[in-house]
């Protein structure tokens, strides 16, 4: 009987596990044993980070809006524009809102003016205040 040759099927599992270490140096890139852990661990990462990169977007975009808010006194915090913009059925996400913010100030504020004009609000006002030194933002008595 003839003999066979063995190995063909591992030879091609071993060279598909070698394409995700083309990057990789050292026995990172050599090994089999160790391109296997180190591409375990890789895609666990990649899908663990993909979570917390939507978190990691959703609070920048917050920080920014946030700041640009307060900075210009559109309104007194994100949470009432946020709010307003709901109550109102204005369909933005946080995302556009902040690069309108950042990019387009002049449209901020028209969306600022149509909420201000639409609800005939008083405390969208920011009442700003000297006390010991340092700005604040007085609290409203028509709002409490």
């Amino acid at each position: 009987m003839s003999r066979t040759t063995r190995g063909s099927i591992a030879k091609k599992r071993r060279e598909k596990m070698h394409f995700f270490a083309l990057g990789a140096r050292g026995a990172h890139s050599r090994l089999t044993r160790v391109i296997a852990q180190e591409t375990l661990r890789a895609l666990a990462s990649a899908y663990r980070d993909r979570a917390r990169q939507k978190r990691d977007f959703r609070r920048l975009w917050i920080t920014r809006l946030n700041g640009v808010i307060r900075k210009n006194g559109v309104f007194h915090s994100y949470s009432q524009l946020i709010h307003n913009l709901y109550k109102e059925q204005l369909v933005l996400n946080r995302k556009m809102l902040a690069q309108i913010a950042i990019l387009n100030r002049s449209c901020l504020y028209t969306i600022y003016s149509y909420l201000k004009s639409k609800w005939a609000f008083h405390h969208f006002e920011p009442v700003i205040f000297e006390k010991r030194g340092i700005r604040m933002n007085a609290p409203n008595p028509l709002h409490s």
